[in-house]
């Protein structure tokens, strides 16, 4: 005997989006017709265009985000929309409504907390080279930080659990919000995983926010962040082993000529070699007392993941008596 769905999950299908009129209604229309179990959530952040009109006429709950930024937007929906799964997408009709059925599939086939649509373009104006670029080195990073990463970390298309989604502590203001999801799954060592999707160019009449060097300049910094933040033991090693190595470099001619006369003269520059010494350990001292603290946090925020309740009525079993 095998036990059937018992009831079927709640869907909300979240779109930020600003001054997206031209391609809301196409984003709402195909979503209500992939997941049409689904409500579709559109944040309105602002926009000085008939988006959120547009967005209600199609069939969206429409709501307003007076704060700017996607980051500011994503921290909104997460507290205010209470679902069992949650597929996030951006509002430019960039991404394949037809492959969230897939996404939500394997989310609960395999119990996991976040599928990452992973972009593969299809017209070779839909991904521009240097967003391109700019998305692999920023990932490279991640990965050397946190030992792992994503193929894509900066998609905007991703299916959340509600466990995810109600333990995200949302930081960020603005496109840097992709980076945090990324890590807050690493750092708890969440189940996830990643599936190509297709990935097209935006409707005519509609415009990139994305500023390729000034985002990706705030994502660097956020990952620096993060590293300071996350991995504070490695972050002031780092930094404590740079300081000592300067003392090491500027003390060997001082060594040497003490050694061939006897004298020290250059004062200044033993007493920098001494200060860059002492800062090294006072750095050394910073990061394992951060780290403790570190791992205490890391340790509360799963303490909250856990205390959130997994939804599962929904859940298949296969087993057979």
């Amino acid at each position: 005997m095998t036990t059937t769905e018992l009831a079927a999950p709640r869907i909300a299908v979240l779109v930020p989006c600003h001054n997206e009129a031209a391609a809301i209604a196409k984003v709402v229309r195909d979503f209500r017709v992939s997941l049409p179990t689904a409500t579709c959530y559109v944040f309105d952040n602002n926009s000085t265009d008939d988006t959120a009109a547009i967005a209600r006429e199609a069939g969206a709950v429409v709501r307003r985000v007076s704060l700017q930024g996607k980051g500011n937007v994503v921290r909104r929906m997460f507290a205010d929309v209470e679902a069992d799964i949650y597929v996030m997408v951006d509002g430019d009709a960039t991404y394949d409504a037809a492959a969230a059925p897939v996404l939500v599939g394997k989310l609960l086939d395999e119990d996991l907390d976040m599928v990452v649509g992973a972009r593969v373009d299809t017209e070779q104006a839909a991904y521009r080279s240097g967003h391109r670029f700019g998305n692999v080195m920023l990932t490279r990073c991640v990965g050397m930080v946190f030992g792992r990463s994503f193929g894509d970390m900066l998609s905007g298309y991703r299916v959340f659990s509600r466990r995810y989604v109600k333990s995200f502590p949302a930081h960020a203001r603005g496109f840097e919000t992709e980076t945090e999801l990324a890590v807050h799954a690493l750092q708890l060592r969440m189940p996830v995983a990643e599936m190509d999707t297709a990935y097209g160019a935006r409707p005519e009449g509609s415009a990139s926010k994305l500023r390729t060097y000034h985002d990706g300049f705030r994502i660097l910094v956020t990952i620096a962040r993060l590293f300071k933040n996350e991995r504070p033991l490695l972050f002031f090693s780092l930094l404590s082993s740079a300081s000592v190595l300067l003392s090491i470099v500027l003390a060997i001619p001082l060594l040497l000529t003490y050694m061939q006369t006897g004298l020290v003269p250059r004062f200044p520059t033993a007493i920098l070699c001494t200060a860059l010494v002492l800062m090294g350990i006072v750095l050394l001292a910073c990061g394992l007392i951060l780290d403790t603290v570190t791992r205490g946090r890391v340790e509360m925020k799963h303490l909250a993941y856990l205390s959130i309740p997994q939804s599962l009525s929904f859940r298949k079993d296969s087993r057979g008596a």
